[in-house]
């Protein structure tokens, strides 16, 4: 039978959020009812409450999680109640041209559960990322929880959902940094402070972080970062190019998403470099390069969504790596909040003060 639980709701566009009775139903076929432990509070949630990403208020906050599944609906043979699993908001169909092609990270139709949550007065909710997950309990489809090892930390762990699987997936995926490559990573929030771990994981030899926060850029020289460089105080793309002997970059990642920084980007890399945006702009942001230096430059100019991962092929493999010890998932926990912090939480994420804030259950 259905249950009732705490959950995080935006009711409106820029109203404070706050903790309500929210009702998750029995799964249906291909769905599972999972018990959230942990859950990071990211940019994106904040989005929702500002009405950045759609206007289908109330949403049901969170969607960065690990738990524990409860039960699953019909037909469901991937995951099991009481298997430990991350939630992914790319549950791929498996159908499309881009799976058929053997590329299911870039899947048209990824999909989420058909039944919808809703408030104790039957108000239907649109969880976040199809998610939800500031809650007690959510509902999901069996495609959006990945099975990985239960001897990892939830706070930890759950950060793959979105904002550390983005970052490290920049570079590992998208950018696909290699042995003895330089790389350059703009913007070292939680994102670029994962890029910057994802680089070092695949064996760069020099990655430089750039930030106008001191605060940030030695929180990147912990991740892996060799050099670090201030760019409130001189020019980024002349400072990447000294400490690349004058080349510039093999991989420059814009982990902010504004044009200034892509333009930044743009030509600090090498002849022939790469450039990965996952900062991502808003709507009305206008990007202008000079087309011939475009062709000039050559190379390849890349987006990163969701860091081109496969949640099925690399939360695995990155938790085995989180408990080997050599890639450390807990640096990126600031702290960890009860589900009536979640307000508070996005203050200081706005001021920078935090990588990620943690809710557990």
């Amino acid at each position: 039978m259905a249950q009732e639980v705490r959950g995080v709701i935006a009711r409106g566009k820029g109203e404070p959020v706050r903790v309500e009775t929210i009702v998750v139903p029995d799964p249906g076929p291909g769905e599972a009812v999972v018990k959230i432990q942990a859950c990071g509070v990211c940019h994106t949630d904040l989005h929702y409450r500002e009405g950045g990403i759609n206007d289908e208020f109330p949403f049901l906050l969170g969607h960065e999680a690990a738990g524990v599944v409860e039960s699953v609906g019909a037909g469901v043979t991937e995951v099991a109640p009481g298997d430990f699993v991350i939630l992914n908001w790319r549950a791929v169909c498996g159908q499309c041209r881009a799976c058929r092609r053997g590329r299911p990270w870039y899947c048209f139709d990824t999909h989420n559960a058909t039944q919808r949550m809703t408030l104790t007065d039957g108000t239907e909710l649109s969880p976040a990322l199809g998610i939800g997950a500031f809650a007690e309990k959510t509902l999901v489809a069996a495609g959006q929880c990945t099975k990985v090892d239960p001897a990892a930390s939830a706070a930890a762990a759950g950060l793959l959902g979105c904002g550390v699987m983005a970052g490290l997936g920049a570079a590992i995926n998208t950018g696909a940094v290699g042995r003895g490559d330089t790389v350059a990573v703009i913007g070292c929030g939680g994102v670029g402070s994962a890029a910057v771990a994802g680089a070092r994981l695949a064996g760069a030899s020099r990655i430089i972080a750039v930030d106008i926060a001191d605060t940030k850029l030695a929180t990147a020289k912990a991740m892996g970062a060799t050099h670090t460089v201030n760019s409130r105080s001189g020019d980024a793309v002349a400072a990447i190019r000294e400490l690349t002997g004058g080349f510039g970059a093999d991989v420059v990642i814009d982990a902010v998403g504004r044009p200034e920084t892509y333009e930044q980007a743009f030509y600090a890399r090498d002849l022939a470099g790469t450039v990965v945006l996952v900062g991502v702009p808003t709507p009305e942001m206008k990007l202008e390069l000079p087309l011939l230096d475009v062709f000039g430059r050559g190379g390849a100019l890349k987006s990163s969504w969701y860091g081109d991962c496969l949640p099925s092929r690399d939360f695995p493999v990155l938790i085995d790596l989180y408990l080997q010890g050599r890639l450390d998932l807990d640096a990126f926990v600031s702290e960890t909040i009860a589900l009536d912090e979640v307000e508070e939480a996005f203050h200081r994420m706005e001021k920078g003060e935090v990588l990620r804030s943690v809710v557990t259950l």
